[in-house]
């Protein structure tokens, strides 16, 4: 897995700034206040640090950007690094700076200097976050890192405050390292060997073979990947950190790790993006990592359904009629709508066995949601206000985009099938809502329940406030701030 940036924190040593060869990163406030550190600077630059705060260019900057000044006289740095943060500034604001700073730094030596625990560690989340690279795949990936080191009058304060982020960031990464991963080697067996391997972090992890899940009468699932030689898995993940006889909730991930549409086969251009088709398995598996090691004081289920959709001799036809594990049967129109068939047949396992106090799917589902929604917002639906709300405010308190989307009866019609008790899709229109309306129909009343359609956000072509093109790993910070807030005890 991609390893997070190494960051010692260290005392403040004002000979270490006119030492510092690499790039050396101050704080100023927007009204051109220095901080002691950034004061220390501009007595060994002989008051440049000042002018260049003092100038008609630094006035337009806002709370969290980062303006450089290059070999500044004085000190042997190569620059220096004037980042903008007001004393109130928000989480977003630090974190945008970090991640400012990470992409200044590119493979040298950096020196942050800044006091206060909690603003270091925000800074030095959102530089971890953005300094991710995804390289396992490039043979001239060696290239030596340089040294970041963070300089504050309390380090062994910042860096508590920093190991439950860096917990987050963790889990992160390994979601962003999975949807980057090309199909042939994420294979399902490869996926679910990389889940059981957090056994060694405290999770309970079970994989689930074929056999199993056709005694289950999974019927669904199986049915996506009957075409693939990689064999369909349902992997579970349970971290027991909350009372011992607290109901868990539980996250459930769609994971085709490639999707060519099944016989209703996929146009050639851009189904290489395919691949990340496991997104939202890749979003459980990140979030149960990242709550495994900062021990969260709560009960967690994660399952995933891990299959690959191609076709075959053996491949679900359109027109087919199968039996999902609660027994309601379903028309096959399209086999290029299969997240939800692997994720019907999950969470009624899900509820069945653990009786959640709540449920959340996040799967690839849509294109119709990129449609309504674009790269900036997850699409969220819910038969539970209560749930809902708590997720919105979660994601908001992370700047994780997500929007709430209509459910409704007059949706759910459009799926009504003449020979099945349901057609896996109904139409064009609202694509993404009879989506979710078909998943609703294997949510038990009882059960509060969220769907998260992550396939505009799950991998973008253009770089996000905290992540380089590619996989984003949206979804990890939000559902480890749902955890904190409404079930940890």
């Amino acid at each position: 897995m991609t390893e997070l940036t190494p960051i010692s924190f260290v005392t403040t040593d004002i000979d270490a700034f006119a030492a510092m060869k690499g790039r050396i990163a101050v704080i100023v406030t927007p009204e051109g206040k220095l901080e002691a550190s950034a004061r220390r600077v501009n007595r060994l630059t002989k008051g440049a640090v000042q002018r260049f705060v003092d100038s008609d260019g630094f006035q337009k900057v806002k709370s969290g950007d980062v303006m450089s000044m290059a070999w500044p006289a004085g000190m042997a740095a190569t620059a220096v690094d004037v980042v903008c943060l007001p004393r109130n500034h928000s989480v977003a604001d630090a974190r945008k700076a970090g991640a400012a700073l990470a992409k200044l730094r590119g493979t040298g030596d950096m020196l942050l200097a800044v006091d206060g625990a909690r603003r270091v560690a925000e800074l030095a989340f959102g530089f971890v976050m953005r300094d991710y690279t995804f390289s396992d795949h490039k043979t001239d990936a060696d290239e030596p890192e340089g040294e970041v080191t963070v300089m504050c009058s309390k380090p062994d304060d910042a860096e508590d405050a920093s190991a439950s982020l860096f917990a987050i960031a963790q889990g992160t990464f390994m979601t962003r390292d999975l949807v980057n991963e090309p199909a042939n080697v994420l294979t399902t067996t490869e996926f679910a060997k990389r889940l059981e391997d957090m056994q060694a972090l405290g999770l309970t992890v079970e994989v689930l073979d074929e056999a199993a899940l056709d005694k289950l009468g999974m019927r669904t699932l199986l049915c996506v990947g009957q075409g693939s030689d990689s064999p369909s898995k349902v992997v579970v993940m349970q971290w027991n950190g909350g009372a011992k006889d607290a109901a868990p909730l539980a996250l459930v991930g769609k994971g085709v790790v490639f999707d060519t549409g099944g016989i209703s086969l996929k146009p050639a251009a851009g189904m290489e993006d395919m691949t990340m088709d496991m997104g939202g398995a890749g979003v459980v598996a990140g979030t149960m990592r990242a709550l495994a090691l900062r021990k969260a004081k709560a009960n967690v289920v994660g399952l995933v359904g891990l299959v690959e959709n191609m076709p075959s001799g053996n491949a679900t036809r359109p027109g087919d009629v199968i039996t999902s594990m609660k027994g309601d049967t379903v028309e096959v129109i399209n086999t290029d709508a299969e997240g939800r068939l692997v994720l019907c047949d999950v969470m009624w396992y899900a509820q069945e066995r653990f009786k959640p106090a709540g449920m959340i799917d996040l799967a690839t589902l849509t294109g119709a949601i990129i449609i309504g929604l674009g790269h900036e917002n997850a699409g969220v639906f819910s038969n539970n206000d209560d749930l809902c709300d708590a997720f919105l405010k979660a994601a908001g308190t992370e700047s994780e985009g997500a929007w709430r989307m209509p459910l409704g009866q007059a949706y759910d019609d459009l799926l009504k099938s003449r020979i099945a008790d349901m057609k896996n899709i109904g139409g064009r229109a609202a694509g993404s809502v009879t989506a979710a309306q078909f998943l609703q129909r294997f949510v038990k009343p009882e059960t509060p329940w969220i769907h998260l359609d992550i396939a505009g956000v799950a991998s973008v072509t253009s770089e996000t406030a905290l992540a380089p093109k590619g996989a984003t790993g949206w979804g990890v910070m939000a559902l480890n701030r749902l955890v904190a807030d409404k079930f940890e005890d």
